[in-house]
């Protein structure tokens, strides 16, 4: 029998908050994250609009000397890290440090860093690029980082799946555990996109909303006039731990982890299969992994990024799969999307829900798109409901999907 798995800690920060307690606030506030971009001078660009992380100090998490040889996805990846670690009360002994391991992954890395620093290769030549520049922008470092900081032994991964990684990363963290391989795994992504080849290059895609005028209103989830998805940054981290293990330190138990699904679209380089074949067959095996049937599923968090393509045929894969019963939302309405971080705060997002016994709300969702009538997608107002198990959908370019299913912690 697998071993069983659950989650002791949670760390969280994106546009709408620096902490678990702010971010769920402003959630259930229906507070939107988004606003001009500040980190650099869009004026030229066709999208001026980011949920960008607001106030964050990497030297409360980092000491100066270290700040400069990280990219912003490590920082926030330390940060949100080191708020799960502190929710968890985890000591990580030298007796245990080899059962405990780091999943860490990101969609992009260190974008401002690359730019950065081919900016000094042009201006003054390949002397002026940084000794640091490779150590601060390659992807695992964010996972790496944090096992030196904690001194976490045990396996360390770094996951690249586009807007799946985090996801990913946290599913394959629940794997490794079941597995026997590690008692602990630090879980989650980091994104820090938002500088000018990441704005630059998603809009030439034209896959971001252009609403500069308005930017709270712009990320409107399966709303008739929803134009693209407003790019967002930070980083959300889970504690796994097995049971046995939290139960012998007397560990809070926030939610347990039943059921994990993976599926490729096998389709198209950034749009999903038709009726979003693969989303509904990841959805499934999630299902298949818990041994549960749909109808047992009370919520679900949507990958629901805002397209006008991507939205509709997400919802006809919940509908195809739960029916019109089930309540769905998307967080990217107020969060942004955190691209290869988005996983991991949505997988936050769905443990706080179910220990709220709330459903967060989909903001902006005024007129609801005709092709997903009769879908209940929260608008607006969060929600009391009574309910047991929740799913946390992402998706990524390259048709890589992942479903993440969590139970509500009574036991």
């Amino acid at each position: 029998m697998a071993r069983r798995v659950v989650v002791t800690g949670l760390g969280l920060i994106c546009g709408v908050g620096n902490t678990v307690p702010e971010v769920w606030s402003a959630l259930l506030a229906g507070k939107s994250g988004v606003g001009r971009i500040t980190h650099f001078d869009a004026a030229a660009f066709a999208c001026q609009i980011a949920a960008e992380v607001k106030n964050f100090d990497p030297l409360n998490f980092i000491e100066k000397k270290e700040i400069k040889k990280m990219g912003r996805f490590i920082h926030l990846a330390l940060a949100a890290a080191e708020e799960a670690m502190k929710m968890s009360g985890l000591q990580v002994t030298p007796e245990e440090a080899e059962r405990v391991g780091v999943h860490i992954g990101s969609g992009i890395g260190g974008f401002d860093v690359i730019e950065r620093e081919h900016i000094a290769l042009l201006q003054g030549g390949p002397r002026k690029i940084s000794p640091f520049f490779i150590p601060a922008s390659i992807i695992n470092l964010a996972a790496g980082h944090v096992s030196m900081r904690f001194g976490a032994k045990g396996p360390n991964e770094a996951t690249a799946t586009a807007c799946t990684t985090s996801a990913h990363s946290i599913g394959d963290s629940f794997r490794i555990i079941q597995h026997n391989d590690a008692d602990v795994m630090i879980a989650g992504g980091s994104e820090a996109a938002i500088t000018p080849m990441g704005v630059g290059g998603f809009a030439a895609m034209r896959a971001l909303s252009t609403r500069n005028d308005d930017p709270e209103h712009a990320s409107r989830p399966w709303d008739v006039e929803r134009d693209g998805f407003v790019v967002g940054e930070g980083s959300g981290i889970l504690v796994l731990e097995e049971l046995e293990h939290a139960r012998k330190r007397d560990a809070k138990i926030l939610a347990e982890i039943v059921g994990y699904g993976m599926s490729a679209d096998a389709f198209h380089i950034t749009q999903p299969a038709p009726e979003h074949e693969g989303g509904l067959r990841v959805m499934r095996n999630a299902l298949r992994d818990a041994g549960l049937t749909a109808d047992k599923v009370g919520y679900v968090n949507a990958h629901g990024t805002s397209t006008p393509i991507g939205d509709t045929l997400e919802a006809h894969a919940i509908r195809n799969c739960f029916g019109y019963s089930v309540p769905v939302s998307s967080t990217k309405s107020m969060t942004g999307h955190l691209l290869g971080g988005a996983g991991g705060l949505e997988a936050g997002i769905t443990v706080l829900a179910l220990g709220n016994q709330t459903l967060p709300p989909t903001i902006n969702l005024e007129t609801q798109d005709p092709d997903t009538a009769g879908m209940d997608f929260v608008p607006n107002h969060p929600r009391k409901v009574d309910f047991e198990y929740a799913m946390s959908n992402s998706f990524g370019f390259g048709g890589t999907n992942g479903a993440l299913l969590f139970r509500r912690w009574t036991d």
